[in-house]
């Protein structure tokens, strides 16, 4: 007995081992393999974003890259990487980064590893409302990401109405998100059938999700929306790491449960429909990317490694469809949709094994 009494304090030992951190009244300890698994994800990072602006059809050297970006380059090289290549690599970090973080959150909330935006119908929520502002005339970003936000915003309060028993989690949510998707997948579909055809090739278009002719305009606003939801994302991971102890001790933590929940959901959902307005609704980044940075941190990863994980994972995308589709390059979002496709089949069917 005494044997496995030590045996479970030296494990806690073990668990809690780390470097304490005080930000004014916030404490926070920091991981060892969380802090290696953050410089990973930076150095994945600053990989892709250096392939992405030195390939193409003119490739350039990295003291080319670097002198660019110094401010010394040459306009030839300048022009190639300030007006068309740097442009498209942030859209695709940011835009990963708020789907990463938005998976994960929900994901923690539901308590369930199979919940992201684009599978319980925030995304296609958001799609809606993007797809509406086309028909009404949308000539602008701001327009498009206000009917985007809307739309979203309506899809995900639906789902968790009906979704709601005791806290809208768990295994009802999917079962009422995924007939949601279903029926704003089919409503989107209806509304293209009777657009013109302007606004409906348009909207078909921006319906695969891509990163095709992003601007500085684009990078502005997404990084924007992330300076505004990134803070609450730390808020509402404290109160989901309260939640995952239950609603009774997170009670005593101070975190009411279903505030805590609002909180939640309202940040996954500004984050996914933000990310759906400037880039389309890219299909399963949010939901592999928490998944995929499980094995770096060693347990449930927090939302800010998924958002690291997702900006990896859609800018390597990128940069993937444009190398090896070229010269005509595929949307980023059939890659990502197939790679997660495959991916979630992977998962289950390992998964059956596992219970077998």
């Amino acid at each position: 007995m005494t044997a496995v009494l030590t045996k479970r304090r030296n494990a806690n030992r073990r668990a809690v081992t780390g470097w304490p951190v005080r930000l004014g009244p916030v404490a926070l300890l920091l991981k060892p393999r969380t802090v290696l698994a953050g410089f990973v994800l930076l150095a994945g990072i600053a990989a892709v974003t250096v392939t992405a602006l030195g390939t193409g059809e003119v490739d350039l050297t990295l003291d080319e890259i670097v002198a660019v970006l110094t401010g010394d380059g040459e306009p030839g090289p300048q022009f190639i990487i300030e007006t068309l290549r740097l442009p498209r690599a942030l859209t695709a970090l940011t835009v990963g980064a708020a789907l990463g973080a938005s998976g994960a959150l929900l994901q923690g909330m539901a308590r369930n590893p199979l919940v992201s935006p684009d599978i319980i119908g925030f995304t296609s929520g958001s799609a809606t409302g993007a797809i509406v502002s086309f028909i009404l005339g949308a000539d602008s970003l701001m327009q498009v990401g206000a009917g985007a936000l809307a739309g979203g915003t309506a899809a995900s309060l639906l789902v968790y109405l009906l979704a709601y028993r005791r806290g809208g989690t768990g295994p009802r949510l999917v079962l009422v998100g995924v007939g949601a998707t279903a029926a704003l997948t089919a409503f989107n579909s209806y509304l293209i059938s009777k657009a013109p055809i302007h606004d409906a090739m348009a909207a078909q278009s921006w319906l695969v999700g891509g990163l095709n002719n992003r601007g500085w305009d684009h990078v502005t606003v997404m990084a924007a929306a992330l300076a505004v939801l990134m803070p609450l994302v730390a808020v509402a991971a404290f109160r989901l790491r309260a939640l995952e102890l239950g609603d009774t001790t997170a009670q005593v933590l101070g975190a009411r449960a279903e505030a805590s929940r609002l909180l939640l959901l309202c940040t996954s959902v500004g984050l996914a429909a933000m990310a759906t307005a400037i880039a389309g609704p890219v299909a399963f980044v949010a939901f592999a990317a928490p998944h995929l940075t499980r094995p770096l941190t060693g347990g449930r990863p927090g939302p800010f490694a998924a958002a690291g994980m997702g900006a990896l994972l859609l800018a390597g995308c990128d940069v993937a469809t444009q190398r090896l589709f070229s010269p005509v390059p595929l949307p980023v979002g059939i890659l990502t949709a197939g790679l997660g496709g495959c991916y979630l089949a992977w998962m289950l069917a390992t998964s059956r094994r596992s219970h077998r």
